[in-house]
């Protein structure tokens, strides 16, 4: 069996994308597209779902008219390891790029995720790259500020669970200790440092089990942290470990995250 991909980057996360015209569990095709030496090799598979009965089945245990809401699409995101994830920030933007490309949307767009709907807008486009914004879920604050392994954390759901750490030096970025605390809070970790007007970043991501060049989600959790605690302005720049510059704003409640992504390719990929 073979199926239409397409290869996406953003921000140093990469994804493979597909549509289908229903929900099912690709958790083992995910380990094998995803595999960056027998397969395509992404952070993850982004499966874009735009039949709006299938879509309404899925939810029904959800008060939402998909006509009034306008909703485009739904996804279902899966990390490279198989498992599935509720939302990502980079992948949402990546999504977005690969609906308007498609003509399963305008450039302005709404889709749903595990974690609610999303809202996205396609801001610039040269060929196959543009400047994209999402509006992430609202963030919600997990637990009080806590100490452990020598760190204060902060500890939010933007989507998906983030325990964030401000740090004068990101050389005190700890895999260890992200490690362990990934598995015991069942969380994402990151390091943060606001220096020379930016907000760095540095995450190990669940899903992947490591470090990783960007997490979307994780510099939302990190910008909330900043804003609250730190008194960090509503709009800043911040730079995940790709080097990247992404802006996050804060409007009331709700949390903006926008940056590039690439289209890189197209290809059939052969499931045995």
């Amino acid at each position: 069996m073979s199926i239409k991909i397409s290869k996406y980057n953003a921000s140093g996360n990469d994804f493979v994308i597909f549509e289908s015209d229903s929900f099912h569990n690709y958790s083992n095709l995910a380990r094998k597209i995803c595999n960056r030496h027998k397969g395509i090799g992404a952070d993850g598979l982004i499966v874009i779902i735009k039949n709006k009965s299938e879509i309404s089945n899925k939810i029904s245990s959800l008060i939402l008219d998909l006509n009034n809401d306008k909703i485009d699409f739904a996804w279902d995101f899966y990390n490279s390891d198989g498992s599935k994830a509720d939302m990502c920030g980079n992948g949402s933007r990546a999504a977005a790029l690969f609906a308007y490309e498609n003509k399963i949307a305008n450039k302005n767009m709404k889709f749903l995720t595990g974690a609610g709907i999303i809202n996205a807008e396609i801001c610039e486009i040269n060929k196959h790259l543009a400047i994209v914004e999402s509006e992430l879920t609202k963030p919600v604050k997990k637990a009080e500020n806590f100490s452990e392994n020598g760190f204060l954390w902060s500890f939010y759901d933007t989507g998906v669970p983030h325990l964030v750490t401000f740090v004068k030096d990101l050389n005190d970025f700890n895999i260890e200790v992200a490690r362990n605390l990934r598995k015991k809070y069942n969380a994402n970790v990151n390091f943060a440092s606001f220096k020379d007007e930016i907000l760095r970043v540095r995450t190990y991501e669940r899903g992947v089990e490591d470090e990783t060049l960007a997490c979307g989600t994780g510099m939302a959790a990190c910008f909330i942290t900043g804003v609250i605690n730190f008194n960090l302005q509503n709009v800043v720049k911040v730079m995940p470990k790709s080097g990247e510059i992404l802006y996050l704003r804060k409007n009331d409640d709700k949390v903006f995250f926008k940056g590039a992504v690439s289209h890189s390719f197209d290809a059939l990929f052969y499931d045995e």
